[in-house]
């Protein structure tokens, strides 16, 4: 069997990334829970400016706004899937929503002590 070569390769990437940006907007957009991250998430980097942040705390700083804005989409994906399959409140479907927010939370901790590292000795 002969390798053929997938001439649709760019713009099949140009779909993924459209359909990427799309999803991104809908979650900012639509759900209270990412809306509050992604403000969040302009706020310190807006601190970071007004504070000049070292490469490294915009690093760790960068990768936890990212951290907590895709643990909060897998969260919403999985709350939107378990509604679709199951709309009526079932124990087994609480239980993997309430893991799904647990990992949140563990993002969202992890993000709080980044901030808290960078921003308490700038301030104080």
């Amino acid at each position: 069997m002969e390798f053929q070569k997938d001439n649709t390769f760019f713009s099949g990437r140009l779909k993924s990334v459209s359909y990427a940006l799309k999803g991104a907007l809908k979650l900012i957009t639509t759900e209270h829970s990412v809306m509050v991250q992604f403000s969040l998430g302009i706020l310190v980097t807006t601190a970071g400016f007004y504070f000049g942040i070292t490469k490294t705390e915009w690093l760790f700083q960068t990768l936890a706004i990212g951290l907590v804005l895709s643990v909060e989409g897998l969260n919403t994906a999985v709350e939107k899937i378990a509604d679709f399959i199951h709309p009526n409140y079932h124990e087994r479907i609480g239980f993997i929503k309430d893991i799904a927010a647990g990992a949140v939370f563990f993002a969202a901790m992890t993000a709080i002590i980044i901030g808290l590292i960078i921003y308490i000795p700038l301030i104080f």
